[in-house]
């Protein structure tokens, strides 16, 4: 019951707020305006994971939007800050602009990305697979003013309308002209390095063409204290539609080339008790500000694909390069709706963090690297070559860092996707059958090389952290320049790896919904068939592959300790990918429009998510280093089975929607943090609610998830059935309330979770303790046209972590975890026209 005081102060304030209309704002374009009785409205055309755009009260699916004009009232950093104000959602954001860790109704969080949730930019995926090693969607993908709304679908249909998502889809809808004007906004960081110009206008260019453009540049260190511009780029996207009079076509482009710091784990001290841990920081290091990251550490080194030195630069951070061209296209044809989506993707860049290896007091480091007494001194920073006289008292906490450098070279992440749809609907005896058939196609490359080193850090806040060497009591330096070594852990060649492989998916799909009077019945179909093809390399294949072996950096005709723990390719024995999979999902459900404004549902789903590079490199669930082939059929795909049911209700001014659900999940994944590769099979059961209301000036809309989550086994640790997954909490919560004026504008943001287990064992695991993040904004408009507006990330400055390292409370009392960001506070400036 601990922390249950967060669910007894939000529960009955959410139970009593129906809908602001904000949290349902998207129309489709070109949908049909209908009204009921005196109190005419539009209907709320809901696109997303549905074969036909429809009201959401008469489809049988558990579904939510948020409007372009709700978003900056979340005081979101990243996209994943917006997200996590979506009923069922769960996200670890924290890691920057790209990243962040999603999952939905309790599915696995196994490892990082969204496995089982598809990020989607105008109803087509941003990459195949949302859980790549190190390069999930959201990191090519930036919510900016071009976007119009966001629309969200949990478990039912998304299991057959996409391919991949299981779980649940988020689609990001950009805006296409159809309200003429525009707005250009310049924001800062009050207390953060920032600076931002968004911009855009859509239009008429004609009765029968419209168009809309957009996009943004910044630059600066970012929200977090790193001593560099680790922030710089933007995005250009734009949209033209010429109406027909029998449809539309749509040509769409985009461009993004944009930079930002990742930001992972950070040192913190705990104590206390397993179940009731508390955390501080150390002296010189603050867990909300600060990150390993360091103007004093600019570069590493490490080997290419072709075995040749590297050096790359630590601030390039995750670099996301887009260019993409789409074209959409409907018709009426002959009674039928002709529905086209396709786009083409150039995607690259590269992706490079600082991860925490281990966390050491100064004055037992030497006994850690195995070579007794020492001296440490400055390889880097502005105390280059100096001794470090008392090791203990080091910057105040005396500790040092041992950390892995690594980074994600893109060479292709290019991807194409097209999906094509029929739908007709045909009077049959006193309903309507409507039937939909399409085909999606797909082709996504995984190109891609992983750099490493390994160097030890001083521990030393606001960007200031240098590289320490030591030279152990024989005068022998078992480091270079502070490198431990040019691998992983300096251990073996674990991880030094390239992939060159690419994943084709055809899966035709079809749906019959047969409506009458009040009740709507209806079921889906999708057979996905996957071709994965390409080669791999890495020293961690096995069958005599190269592992570790010396080369000589710096060129001085002498291998150094750290030199002899280089990690190399087997450039000359690569190991082949090659084989098939192929899997049926399908959905069925029904709908009763009790009244005009209340409805009831129930759905039952059966969909599947495809392996992607995770199962690649594992010899005993995944892909067979000699053959190419799956080593048992079972890994190509992961199953999950979900019934759901619940109601909607919506009137003008409210909306109170309400969904239980069951989900039954496989999952075949690297375990985060390293280590084992299970299959597993999971349970979890719970219910979402989704509310909000406005009553004059006053507004407040949010939602609130339990969730009951189970490992039902684990092939690598069967020990661990029965136990809750790590991460997971009982309860997760949003509000956003606010009090509008003609003066004014004010509100808040605030997002809540309760405890939750920091690793899967939970009879020997730490507790995470549960959080209240509060953010809030103002907005005042000083002339018809301008408005000013000024926002704060968690107010408080509440210390909350999303992931804890350690499984127990450390004897040392050293820790580290991922934090929250701290207290942020942003102004900006909006001139509309």
């Amino acid at each position: 019951m601990r922390h249950l005081y967060v669910s007894a102060a939000l529960l009955p304030f959410l139970m009593v707020m129906p809908a602001h209309a904000e949290t349902i704002r998207h129309e489709a374009a070109d949908a049909p305006v209908k009204t009921a009785g005196a109190t005419a409205h539009r209907e709320k055309v809901f696109s997303t994971g549905v074969a036909k755009g429809r009201d959401l009260l008469d489809s049988a699916i558990s579904a939510s939007s948020l409007g372009g004009d709700v978003v900056p009232k979340l005081s979101a950093r990243s996209l994943a800050d917006v997200l996590r104000n979506v009923p069922g959602i769960r996200t670890e954001g924290s890691f920057g602009d790209g990243n962040s860790n999603y999952t939905i109704r309790g599915l696995p969080l196994t490892s990082g990305g969204s496995k089982f949730m598809q990020i989607q930019e105008d109803g087509l995926p941003v990459l195949e697979f949302g859980d790549l090693f190190n390069a999930s969607s959201d990191t090519f993908i930036r919510y900016d003013q071009n976007i119009g709304s966001i629309e969200a679908v949990r478990g039912g249909s998304a299991s057959t309308f996409a391919s991949n998502s299981p779980g649940g889809v988020i689609n990001l809808i950009s805006k296409t002209g159809e309200e003429e004007g525009g707005a250009i906004e310049v924001s800062t960081g009050v207390d953060y390095g920032e600076k931002r110009l968004d911009f855009e206008y859509g239009g008429k260019m004609t009765d029968t063409l419209r168009y809309h453009f957009g996009g943004f540049y910044r630059s600066g260190e970012g929200v977090r204290n790193i001593g560099f511009n680790g922030v710089k780029g933007g995005q250009l996207k734009f949209n033209v539609t010429k109406t027909l009079p029998n449809g539309y076509i749509r040509l769409s482009g985009k461009y993004l080339d944009d930079r930002s710091p990742w930001y992972f784990t950070v040192p913190v001290k705990i104590s206390g008790t397993p179940d009731k841990p508390t955390f501080e920081n150390f002296n010189n290091f603050d867990v909300r500000q600060d990150t390993l990251l360091s103007r004093n550490i600019p570069t590493f080194t490490s080997l290419d694909r072709n075995n040749l030195p590297s050096v790359v630069s630590t601030s390039n951070g995750m670099h996301a390069k887009v260019k993409s061209i789409g074209l959409e296209a409907q018709f009426d044809i002959a009674g039928w709706t002709i529905t086209e989506r396709g786009r083409i993707s150039g995607i690259g860049g590269s992706i490079g963090r600082a991860q925490i290896s281990n966390v050491f007091a100064g004055n037992a480091l030497p006994a850690t690297l195995g070579a007794g007494a020492g001296t440490l001194t400055y390889a880097s920073g502005p105390l280059r070559g100096q001794t470090i006289t008392n090791p203990a008292s080091l910057n105040g906490n005396g500790l040092i860092v041992q950390t892995l450098a690594n980074r994600l070279d893109i060479k292709s992440l290019n991807y194409f996707a097209n999906d094509l749809r029929a739908t007709r609907s045909w009077n049959v005896g006193e309903g309507s059958l409507t039937l939909t058939g399409g085909v999606y196609h797909s082709s996504q490359d995984v190109d891609t090389d992983w750099y490493y080193e390994t160097y030890n850090q001083d521990l030393l806040g606001d960007g200031r952290s240098s590289l320490i060497d030591f030279t152990n009591a024989a005068g022998v330096a078992q480091t270079q320049d502070g490198v431990t070594g040019y691998s992983l852990n300096g251990a073996s060649g674990l991880y030094r790896r390239a992939y060159d492989v690419n994943y084709d998916i055809t899966a035709p799909f079809a749906s019959a919904n047969y409506k009458i009077g009040k009740l709507a019945i209806g079921g889906s179909l999708r057979y996905d068939l996957g071709q994965v093809r390409g080669q791999l390399y890495g020293s961690d294949l096995g069958g005599g592959r190269v592992g570790l072996g010396s080369y000589d950096f710096n060129s001085d005709g002498k291998i150094s300790v750290a030199e002899a723990k280089t990690a190399f390719l087997p450039t000359g024995s690569p190991a082949p990918v090659h084989y098939d999979y192929k899997y049926v999902s399908y959905s069925a459900g029904a709908n009763y429009r009790v009244a005009e404004p209340l409805s009831v549902f129930a759905r039952y789903s059966r969909g599947a998510r495809a392996g992607a590079d995770k199962i690649l490199f594992s010899s005993t669930t995944g892909v067979s280093s000699v053959t190419g082939d799956l080593l048992s059929k079972g890994t190509g795909y992961d199953l999950v089975k979900q019934l759901e049911g619940g109601f909607k209700f919506r009137k003008a001014d409210m909306t109170l929607n309400a969904t239980a659900f069951l989900a039954n999940t496989e999952d075949t994944n690297i375990q985060s943090g390293g280590g084992a590769q299970p299959e597993r099979k999971y349970r979890s059961y719970g219910a979402e609610i989704e509310a909000s209301v406005r009553k004059g000036p006053f507004s407040v809309f949010g939602s609130m998830t339990y969730t009951h989550a189970e490992i039902l086994s684990d092939t690598a640790n069967p020990v661990l059935a029965g136990m809750t997954p790590r991460r997971q909490p009982k309860f997760i919560f949003s509000a956003t309330p606010q009090f509008e004026t003609k003066y004014a504008t004010v509100g808040a943001n605030i997002i809540a979770n309760t405890w939750s287990y920091s690793h899967d064992n939970n009879q020997t695991a730490l507790h995470q303790p549960g959080y209240v993040i509060v953010g809030a904004f103002a907005q005042v408009p000083v002339t018809e046209n301008l408005q000013v507006m000024v926002n704060v990330n968690n107010l408080f400055n509440k210390m909350a972590f999303y992931e804890l390292n350690q499984t127990a409370i450390p004897a040392n009392g050293i820790g580290w975890g991922r934090a929250f960001n701290g207290r942020t506070i942003s102004a900006s400036a909006r001139l509309s026209f």
